[in-house]
């Protein structure tokens, strides 16, 4: 039985503007601009990267002097010119001349703009943020960034695995998390997931997950998608993934939001004090807005109206000032000889230590307050690497960690164009740099010296080799059990189910039920029949009857296990259901008519507004309602933009609610004069366990909907008062309870 969660921290962050800024600096004017001026600067809710040197030297320069220059159009050599419009032509009907050289250089700039994208975690977005180290960490560990109070400016890149850098981001997938700290011992990379366990127990397995789950190579089909037959041909077969998959069923794989993320850092690493003690420790990112997850036909909708929707979503909330907030912390255990705890293998991937057996403590506090001012400059050049490393952290002999040290690395070579992908900007350390090394493409810094060795005397024997009081990194000198050379794993790593089953037992009855037609769905798209019967298989060993589940669903035997179910106390912190969170940031649709009283209107917004919320006036055509904005159209908005909707007043078929003008019209409305694409938007979000406020006087859309006044989470009454009731409800994330039992009580009567 899951037990219920305390509200997270942070309920006291800063409230929300009304609603997200335009794309510019300031308002356009109406006519082409004809006069010169300087470029813009960053909006307030931008930050481009340091201005440091490539060997970390602060320059003291603001960040647009990274940007444009001067109010002319100039050639990349400065030149100023008179025009980019036209080439140069012999006769305005003659052909283009080759001595152009504006004409030239454009095109050729333009033709190689591209860069190779990563072959994993292409499609993703990133920002910009501080952390704050509370000292609970001085403890166990020397690195200076984790004392007390100490600041450190920080960039993190979310994204997905599978995609293309063009694929949606809502896929079923696991989520990247991976922080670039930039700290004054150099910079130092937690680069982790939303999920704490991996497909692969061994970095040799990486290029065979990767083919499996990518698009079929004869098709390159289905894109960004684990619903294929190589897919699950790989992992019914490799079965150390089953414990990921479980979890990349769940509804852990459909975040709401980059923001209501939970992060891991997947692997054990060893943590280092100043008296030379050892720990090992697992990171957690924890999210002060709570985790939250999509259902699945809102994902699959989401993907269609929005492919940009977790990157829109985490932009607009650091541009309403509604900035994501996450406690890191760890998971604390002795650095045994044998590297386990609680009998889990610590150097297992495919492992997670539960948080009943080792709490996670507090350590600091990070918030994302600003955007990139460049998406390329920063998201896609930046570079990640679990071998950037600082004085008290260091690696453990985790399999899959140990060849992630080397590919980080090998990988950027090919994408950036060189060797010095550590000096673009996004990628500079904010302390002295002086590693030795020289030239290769892209080199940005001019080194001087003429002795770049060691030993060497012309240089005056600089660089000169740390010492542990100056601050130099340690190895720690861990023993290393003797052995012969194998290609084998200890047989601590055989267990492949317990983990599986362990997470399946701790879902909520919502969640399960999430997980089981997950399954179902995924299975369901596999062609080979063989490939459904073995994947039965690995779920028999898993749980009897999530197997019995997906197998009816399937149409096909449920099998007996080969290994029973391993009998595992359920983890109650694995559930996302049965807790309160932090409501800032949540969008609130508010629909309107184009005859609403814009009073009413305003003190709806107002009320929203004052509980922390984002409103989104949503009216049958743009323009203003006196002198309220209208945020979205009937024609433009859609359910899954938002967290809830209140609406103001009932709205009837606008001139353009025919189906030839607009899809969404042809939704049924039971007779009723109620524009049909208000009904559609209301039907989905109730379907989706959304929270839906209606006024007194409106409740036709409820029965132009389907949906009955007195079912769970739907609330009628004066707006300003539904407002408060509706934000009770936000604060559960869903109404999970609508259409069943409540989680925990189905799962006490099942157990």
């Amino acid at each position: 039985m899951s037990s219920p969660k305390k509200k997270t921290p942070g309920a006291d962050m800063a409230s929300p503007a009304p609603r997200p800024p335009g794309p510019g600096v300031e308002d356009p004017s109406l006519d082409e601009p004809t006069a010169p001026v300087a470029p813009p600067p960053p909006k307030a809710s931008q930050q481009g990267p340091a201005t440091v040197t490539p060997t970390g030297a602060p320059t003291g320069a603001p960040p647009e002097a990274m940007a444009q220059q001067g109010e002319y159009l100039t050639t990349a050599q400065g030149a100023r010119l008179r025009t980019t419009d036209h080439a140069l032509k012999a006769g305005r009907r003659g052909p283009v001349l080759l001595q152009d050289h504006h004409l030239r250089e454009k095109i050729t700039h333009f033709d190689h703009e591209r860069i190779p994208e990563r072959v994993v975690h292409a499609r993703g977005t990133g920002a910009h943020g501080v952390f704050v180290a509370n000292g609970r960490a001085a403890k166990i560990c020397r690195a200076a960034f984790l004392k007390k109070g100490v600041e450190t400016p920080t960039f993190v890149r979310f994204s997905t695995v599978q995609g293309f850098r063009g694929s949606s981001d809502t896929v079923r997938d696991t989520r990247g998390f991976a922080t670039k700290f930039y700290t004054s011992e150099g910079n130092y990379d937690l680069v982790g997931n939303n999920i704490p366990v991996f497909f692969i127990q061994e970095g040799i397995k990486f290029p065979d997950i990767v083919h499996a789950v990518k698009p079929e190579p004869d098709r390159e089909i289905p894109q960004a998608q684990s619903a294929h037959d190589t897919f699950w041909d790989f992992v019914s077969l490799h079965t150390e993934a089953q414990a990921h998959v479980a979890w990349s069923m769940s509804d852990r794989a459909v975040p709401l939001s980059y923001r209501m993320m939970e992060g891991f850092g997947v692997h054990t690493f060893r943590l280092i004090n100043d008296a030379g003690e050892t720990s090992l420790v697992k990171f957690h990112w924890k999210p002060r807005q709570g985790v939250h997850s999509q259902v699945w036909e809102e994902t699959q909708l989401t993907a269609g109206n929005d492919p940009d929707f977790h990157r829109r979503d985490l932009y607009d909330a650091i541009d309403a000032g509604a900035y994501p907030v996450w406690d890191l912390g760890v998971q604390v255990m002795p650095d045994t000889d044998d590297e386990t705890f609680e009998g889990i293998d610590l150097l297992d991937p495919t492992k997670f230590v539960p948080e009943e057996l080792c709490p996670v403590e507090i350590i600091g506090t990070m918030t994302l307050n600003r955007r990139p001012i460049n998406f390329f400059a920063e998201v896609e050049q930046v570079m990640f690497n679990p071998g950037n490393l600082v004085p008290g952290i260091d690696v453990t002999n985790d399999p899959l960690l140990q060849v992630r040290l080397f590919s980080y690395i090998d990988t950027q070579i090919t994408r950036l164009g060189g060797p010095n992908f550590n000096q673009l900007p996004i990628n500079r350390a904010h302390c002295p740099v002086n590693d030795m090394f020289r030239d290769g493409f892209h080199q940005h810094a001019v080194h001087g010296g003429v002795a770049p060795y060691r030993p060497n005397s012309l240089d005056g024997g600089n660089p000169a080799e740390a010492s542990e009081d100056s601050g130099a990194f340690i190895d720690v000198p861990h023993p290393v059990a003797p052995g012969a050379k194998v290609r084998e794993l200890s047989a601590s790593f055989d267990d492949h189910f317990s983990q599986a089953t362990l997470f399946v037992r701790s879902l909520s009855e919502v969640e399960r039920e999430h997980l089981t037609r997950a399954y179902t769905f995924e299975l369901g798209k596999c062609y080979e029949e063989a490939i459904r019967l073995r994947q039965l298989q690995c779920l028999a060993n898993i749980d009897a009857d999530l197997c019995a589940e997906v197998a009816r669903g399937l149409g096909l035997p449920a099998p007996e296990p080969t290994v029973p179910p391993a009998d595992v106390e359920p983890s109650p912190a694995l559930s996302q259901v049965g807790g309160t969170w932090p409501i800032a940031g949540r969008k609130v649709a508010l629909v309107v008519d184009a005859d609403t009283d814009p009073t009413a209107v305003q003190a709806a917004k107002d009320a929203v507004t004052a509980a922390g919320m984002m409103a989104f006036v949503t009216a049958p055509s743009g323009g203003k309602l006196g002198d309220v904005v209208v945020d979205r159209t009937f024609l433009t908005a859609a359910s899954i933009e938002f967290d809830s909707v209140l609406v103001v007043d009932a709205p009837a078929p606008a001139p353009d609610a025919v189906p030839l003008f607009d899809a969404k019209a042809g939704h049924a409305t039971a007779g009723l004069p109620v524009d049909p694409r208000v009904a559609k938007l209301v039907a989905e979000m109730f379907r989706h366990f959304k929270a839906i406020g209606v006024a007194s006087d409106a409740t036709d859309v409820l029965t132009a909907a389907g949906v009955p006044e007195d079912a769970p989470g739907v609330v009628v009454g004066e707006p300003a008062a539904v407002v408060g009731k509706l934000a009770a409800l936000l604060a559960e994330h869903r109404v999970w309870h609508r259409f069943g039992p409540v989680a925990e009580e189905s799962d006490a009567a099942r157990r």
